[in-house]
């Protein structure tokens, strides 16, 4: 029996087999499964001869030159930063081109050790007792520090700002849509922020935590000390949502007493690369350490009193906690979080407000410059770090179109007559000027 049994699972499906699953599936033919042109499957395609390596170098830059990138004043959770060159020269060296999912942890001392210094880069910036080895993306990591939430305080209600980030929210609903947590939502105040009446009176109905965005998604700062005091009064946890290249001059989430802090990394040393990769970040307090998700790289010694690196926390299903994981998560952001720790480095504190500075004045005065023209005005009135909205007199999409062919990607439409618009260290004032000029000029 056992023989048969491993003889079933080396050999080929049967074809009376495949007829079985074709039929399971309610199709005739295997080529009815795949989205592919008929024309691609009989092998009538009219393709040119072939090219030499210096042909086809020649006809790709070609065809490469027919792109036209746009200079981007477009964020909501995706901004451009500058990434310096260094960092790619570094990252891509020899010593780190190894398998970045260090389950062998003695072959493994190189991308552990880059592990350690991430996690001491980012619990240094977010000023919070504990950071893991990375997650996918910052939707993930919010989402995880929700479901840790729900553990610590056994209750099944978290709560997030209207201005939390869209696509978070939805994945947020994606995540727990079969796992009866309940997600409300708290309004927001005329000048952008959440309001905190409406928070404390859903605060007082029982929550496990509530979510805290700040800049929030339409760039406003929210009042961060004064809500920590109003979640944690009633018995909540707070999980901060930041966007880490800000925390160079806005408070740091360990300092108004956030229990987890969460972010995408992307901005950290990692190019826009049309939407990814990302990088998740994800701290807490000491105390929620064995509810974290994720790994957790230490720092230890070998036998003959060495440095070594060791994985000192892991919540994966598949090892021993089982079914009392407290997640599913089994990897992390290896390269993304060594781009991160390499441009942190370079940085330190004082290139990092250097560029947070930067930030901050040039969305300051796209602002200022945009309205003064008339159809252009500023919809909230909160304190703003790199992005903003205002309302328009011309369609919001009308606006990008005309922009985009002029060669500018011109923010975000959230409404028929509102625009996300958003400035960072990489735009030049030659670049907003003529962004302002284009705008003020569309009919």
């Amino acid at each position: 029996m056992l023989i048969k049994q491993l003889y079933n699972m080396f050999t080929s499906n049967t074809k009376e087999d495949l007829a079985q699953m074709l039929a399971e599936i309610g199709v005739k033919s295997f080529d009815e499964l795949l989205p592919v042109p008929q024309v691609l499957l009989k092998g009538n395609i009219n393709l040119p001869s072939a090219l030499n390596e210096q042909e086809l170098t020649a006809e790709v830059k070609k065809i490469a030159a027919k792109n036209k990138p746009l200079v981007n004043f477009a964020g909501g959770g995706m901004q451009e930063h500058f990434v310096p060159a260094a960092v790619n020269a570094l990252s891509t060296r020899g010593e780190f081109l190894t398998a970045y999912t260090p389950y062998q942890a003695e072959a493994s001392q190189g991308t552990l050790q880059a592990i350690y210094e991430y996690q001491s880069c980012i619990c240094a910036l977010f000023d919070m007792d504990i950071s893991n080895a990375s997650h996918y993306d910052g939707a993930t990591a919010l989402a995880e520090a929700c479901l840790a939430a729900t553990h610590l305080k056994n209750n099944k209600t978290i709560l997030y700002t209207k201005a939390l980030q869209p696509n978070y929210a939805e994945v947020l609903k994606t995540y727990f849509k079969n796992a009866e947590v309940k997600l409300k939502e708290v309004p927001l105040n005329t000048d952008g922020t959440t309001d905190l009446k409406q928070l404390e009176t859903l605060l007082k109905n029982g929550a496990a935590a509530f979510i805290l965005q700040t800049p929030n998604y339409f760039g406003c700062l929210e009042s961060a000390e004064e809500i920590s005091s109003l979640v944690h009064t009633n018995n909540a946890l707070l999980i901060a949502n930041v966007n880490p290249t800000s925390l160079g001059i806005l408070q740091t989430p360990g300092s108004y007493d956030a229990d987890f802090a969460v972010a995408e990394g992307q901005g950290l040393g990692n190019a826009l690369n049309y939407g990814g990769p990302t990088l998740g970040i994800f701290t807490c307090k000491k105390q929620f350490v064995r509810n974290m998700s994720g790994r957790l790289c230490g720092m230890a010694k070998d036998k003959d009193g060495k440095r070594a690196f060791v994985l000192t926390l892991q919540a994966r299903e598949q090892h021993i906690r089982r079914e009392r994981a407290s997640s599913n998560i089994c990897s992390n952001q290896a390269l993304c979080a060594l781009n991160a720790t390499i441009y942190l480095t370079l940085l330190g504190p004082e290139g990092l407000k250097e560029v947070a500075l930067k930030n901050l004045e040039n969305a300051h005065y796209l602002q200022t410059e945009l309205c003064k023209y008339d159809g252009f005005a500023l919809k909230y009135k909160a304190p703003f770090y790199n992005e903003f909205v205002v309302t328009t007199k011309v369609p919001a999409a009308k606006l990008i179109k005309a922009a985009a062919k002029k060669g500018f990607l011109a923010g975000i439409a959230l409404a028929k007559n509102e625009l996300l618009l958003c400035s960072t260290e990489v735009n030049t004032k030659t670049q907003i000027d003529a962004l302002v000029n284009v705008l003020k000029e569309v009919k």
